[in-house]
C-alpha cells in the first residue's frame, strides 16, 4: 500500500474516532438535537458495536473462496470473511466483470470493532467496477466489512468539460466509468457496522424495494462530481440512521420518483462535502413534467458539521418532507434547508452554541 494510502487511512480513523470525542448532540430544555449513539453502540460502528457476526457457515480468505461459497449459502446462512483478510477483485473485475452475488436471506460479514479488528477487507482497483456487491434477493445482510472501490476522487475537470465546454454534455461525462458499492436487489436490505468507501456513482444503491436499513456504518470518499452518492435511493424506501458520513458530494440522495422515500436520522456529517448533504432530485431532474420529489421524507437528530447546504429538496413531495430537532452548527436559520412546498421545517439547533432552537 502506498504510504499516502496509508496516511489517508489513519487520518479518517482518527476522524471517525474523533466523532465521539466531540459533542454530536446538544439538549436544550429537554430536548436532544442532532445524533445520539444507539443501544447497538456507536454511530458509525466499530469498537462498542454489539450486534457483531465472529463466525459462519462458510469461512473464505480468498477471493475464489468467496465466490464459490456465495454461490452454494442458502437462507439463513452466513459467509464470514475474517478481520485480518484482504480480497482484491482487481483481476476478475477487468476479465470476467466480477459482481459478487449474495443470495437471499444470506449474510455477508466480517467482525470490524471485535478486539479491534478493522474487518475484512474487499477491493478493486478497476475503475470498470460497475457493481462490487448485489443483493440477489431480499433480506441480505452485509454488515462488519470494509469495502473500498477504485474512485475516491471527484474529477471535476472531467464534469467542467462535459458540461461547461462542450465536450458533449451526458453522452461525454458516461464514457468515463462509474463505480457501486452494493446494489439491492429486492427489499429488507440491511448494511451495518461497514466501512464504504470510493465508488464514483453511490456507496449503496437501492433501485427498488421497502424496509431497507442501512445503518452503524463510516460512508466516505464519494464524491465524483455529478454522481457520488453515500446512499441513492430510485423507487425505494429505506430507514438510514446512526452513520458517519465525509468526503461525499451527497451522503444521501435520491430520484424523487414516486415511492422513492428515506428516514434520515441520528447521522453525522463530519465535516467535507463537494455540494449539499441530503438531497431529494425533483421532477425538473428526471424531465418527466412534474414537480415530484419523492413521496416522504423525514430527516430528525442529525448533526452537519459541514458548511455546505444541508439538506435540498429539489420540487415537491408527495406527502411530507419534516426537518425536526437537527442540529446546524455551520449555518443559521433560513440557510440550512432549501425546498419548495410540503417541506416542513420546525424546532432546529442552529449555530455551534445554541441557547434556543428555532
Amino acid at each position: 500500500m502506498r504510504l499516502s494510502c496509508i496516511l489517508a487511512a489513519a487520518f479518517l480513523a482518527a476522524a471517525a474516532a474523533g466523532a465521539a470525542e466531540s459533542p454530536t448532540f446538544i439538549e436544550l430544555n429537554g430536548v436532544i438535537y442532532g445524533a445520539q449513539d444507539s443501544e447497538y453502540g456507536p454511530i458509525g460502528g466499530g469498537a462498542g458495536y454489539v450486534n457483531t457476526v465472529t463466525s459462519g457457515d462458510f469461512t473464505v480468505t480468498i477471493l475464489e473462496e468467496l465466490i464459490e461459497a456465495l454461490e452454494n449459502a442458502e437462507a439463513g446462512q452466513t459467509v464470514f470473511i475474517p478481520g485480518d483478510a484482504e480480497i482484491d477483485l482487481t483481476t476478475f473485475v477487468y476479465i470476467e466483470q466480477l459482481v459478487l452475488e449474495v443470495p437471499a436471506g444470506v449474510t455477508l460479514a466480517s467482525n470490524r470493532g471485535v478486539d479491534g479488528s478493522p474487518g475484512g477487507l474487499l477491493f478493486s482497483d478497476a475503475l470498470n467496477t460497475r457493481v462490487m456487491i448485489r443483493a440477489d434477493g431480499p433480506d441480505v445482510r452485509i454488515t462488519g466489512l470494509r469495502i473500498r472501490g477504485p474512485n475516491p476522487k471527484r474529477y471535476l475537470d472531467h464534469h467542467r468539460r462535459a458540461f461547461r465546454d462542450g465536450y458533449g454534455g451526458h453522452a461525454y461525462y458516461y464514457k468515463f466509468p462509474t463505480q457501486r458499492g452494493i446494489v439491492a436487489g429486492g427489499g429488507g436490505l440491511e448494511v451495518d457496522n461497514c466501512e464504504i468507501s470510493a465508488f464514483g456513482h453511490a456507496a449503496i444503491f437501492l433501485p427498488e424495494g421497502e424496509d431497507h436499513h442501512i445503518h452503524h456504518n463510516f460512508i466516505h470518499h464519494c464524491q465524483y462530481q455529478g454522481l457520488g452518492y453515500g446512499v441513492s435511493h430510485d423507487k425505494a424506501s429505506s430507514i438510514i440512521e446512526y452513520n458517519l458520513f465525509d468526503w461525499n458530494r451527497h451522503s444521501i440522495a435520491g430520484t424523487g420518483a414516486p415511492g422513492c422515500s428515506y428516514i434520515a436520522r441520528h447521522n453525522v456529517e463530519l465535516g467535507t462535502s463537494l455540494s449539499h448533504c441530503f438531497d431529494m432530485h425533483g421532477g425538473r431532474d428526471r424531465r418527466d413534467d412534474t414537480d415530484i420529489a419523492g413521496t416522504s421524507i423525514i430527516i430528525n437528530n442529525n448533526t452537519f458539521r459541514a458548511p455546505q447546504t444541508p439538506i435540498v429538496i429539489r420540487g415537491v413531495p408527495q406527502e411530507t418532507c419534516d426537518v425536526y430537532h437537527n442540529w446546524f452548527p455551520k449555518h443559521e436559520p433560513g440557510q440550512a434547508v432549501r425546498a419548495a412546498e410540503n417541506t416542513r421545517v420546525f424546532d432546529n439547533a442552529y449555530g455551534p452554541n445554541p441557547e434556543q432552537a428555532e
